[in-house]
């Protein structure tokens, strides 16, 4: 018995694999396995890695001065640690969901599980319904904070248009995700993604310490309560990237490895985030409490053109990763989503981007937005929904002992795992939504009474600091907002 379920969960996820199996191989087949067939475990953790570490890199120094450099420190290593937990988790109920439906002989070559069907094939549908939920408002958000992010960039190399303009154009540029079918097709981008923000959080720890620190630097972190909630719900949002877990995992020929992909991936991504926020921080200082992206304080040069320009790219393809789930679920509403035309399905995915692009004209609130989503959203999609359905999924004797994913030894099996699941439930309830959602809802209703809704250029400089009263002695410059 034990030997058939595990000859069940390794052919999971291997049609593509098997197809390919004994085909000749042309220059074409070549080139399309190179770029854009993937599904290894090189490119999941490609895609997990540059999936994790987007613009939230860049907000990371402000969340580093609101909460001081040790806390800052430690609850990057403390939520990392938990989001591999709850991947875990997500990747255990999906190998169950997945081998049991194989079992009834259902087919998945043409179709891409979703957490929300993994949700209804194990607990029914008010959990799915409440995963769906979820799930799709937090990918919503998460791909408006992209949006945000590509106008708050460039407007550091070209300020002749203003942040909202630039939202109008990257709006469009990033509709073309709809061409993208699934994570099986993102390769090459994610690939190409994490050089990107690999480049950029060493370009920000190096020019940081040969800047060194501003005259007068304080580091008075932290100071508030609701500054102090506000930056570690940034950082429960920066480890919060598995809402696509099934997705990649879907992608993958193995998908029952991707919780050590999950974990590898993570430990990189740290290696990126912690050695940036502390340079920058320890550079700037308090400074950083009032500019959300960590470009605005390093001079310009041409190292950090380089590092906008890799970070706009980055953002057009974590834009895809957050909203390839969505166009999935459009499809399956649509009733098209086994359609074989690409034309068709992309066509059919266009009315998603227009609520994106509305929203991220209205909230424009770079850095706060991504405190928000994190307790409001993330806090329950990644964390406690996950660690509550593995919990009443395997509730029963009967259940555990034929469970496909047996908790790992280290854990303490089954007991450690309920342990450690009740212990996420409760911390992030009280700390990531509790406080923490007190404290993000404040700083976001403050943004609001400060910039307004539809603000045309959020954290631009202010005329007497783009031209200092001795050289603009008439009228400010209409390029300053």
């Amino acid at each position: 018995m034990a030997l058939e379920k595990e000859v069940e969960t390794v052919i999971v996820g291997n049609y593509e694999e098997m197809e390919s199996k004994g085909k000749p191989r042309d220059i074409k087949s070549r080139l399309l396995s190179l770029f854009w067939h993937g599904g290894s475990v090189y490119d999941a953790w490609f895609s997990c890695a540059s999936n994790q570490v987007a613009q939230v890199l860049l907000t990371l120094p402000c969340s580093f001065s609101q909460l001081g450099m040790l806390s800052g420190t430690l609850f990057q290593l403390f939520y990392g640690l938990l989001g591999c937990w709850t991947a875990y988790l997500i990747s255990a109920l999906y190998v169950e969901y997945r081998t049991r439906k194989e079992r009834e002989k259902f087919n998945f070559r043409n179709h891409v599980i979703q957490w929300f069907e993994v949700l209804d094939g194990l607990l029914g549908k008010h959990w799915r319904n409440v995963g769906l939920a979820f799930n799709c408002t937090f990918l919503l958000f998460g791909s408006v904070i992209q949006l945000i992010a590509c106008a708050s960039n460039i407007y550091y190399i070209n300020d002749n248009l203003d942040k909202r303009t630039w939202t109008y154009i990257f709006g469009a540029c990033c509709a073309t995700t709809v061409f993208i079918p699934s994570f099986h097709n993102y390769r090459i981008w994610s690939f190409l993604g994490l050089l990107m923000t690999t480049y950029t959080a060493w370009y920000l720890t190096v020019a940081s310490l040969l800047h060194g620190q501003v005259e007068g630097v304080k580091h008075s972190g932290p100071t508030k309560l609701v500054l102090y909630f506000t930056g570690a719900t940034n950082i429960l949002y920066t480890f919060g990237g598995h809402a696509v877990t099934v997705e990649i995992m879907h992608a993958m020929w193995k998908p029952q490895k991707f919780k050590y992909i999950y974990l590898l991936a993570s430990l990189y991504v740290l290696t990126l985030t912690l050695p940036s926020a502390a340079a920058v921080y320890w550079a700037f200082g308090d400074m950083l409490l009032n500019h959300s992206n960590a470009f605005s304080l390093l001079p310009r040069s041409p190292f950090r053109d380089m590092a906008v320009i890799l970070m706009l790219i980055h953002q057009f393809i974590t834009f895809g990763f957050a909203c390839t789930p969505l166009y999935l679920v459009w499809e399956k509403a649509l009733g098209i989503h086994e359609c074989r035309s690409l034309c068709k399905r992309a066509l059919a995915r266009l009315p998603v981007v227009i609520p994106i692009w509305f929203l991220a004209i209205v909230f424009p609130f770079f850095g706060p937005i991504n405190s928000t989503v994190g307790s409001l959203l993330v806090s329950f999609t990644v964390y406690i929904i996950p660690a509550l359905a593995h919990i009443f999924t395997f509730k029963s004797p009967a259940a555990r002992q034929n469970a496909v994913e047996q908790p790992p030894k280290l854990v303490g099996r089954w007991a450690g795992a309920y342990t450690i699941n009740v212990f996420v439930v409760v911390w992030v309830v009280v700390v990531g939504f509790g406080f923490g959602g007190w404290a993000s809802m404040v700083n976001f209703i403050h943004q609001i009474d400060t910039f307004g809704f539809f603000t045309k250029c959020y954290q631009c400089p202010s005329p007497t600091s783009v031209h200092p009263p001795h050289l603009n002695a008439t009228a400010p410059s209409p390029r300053a907002h």
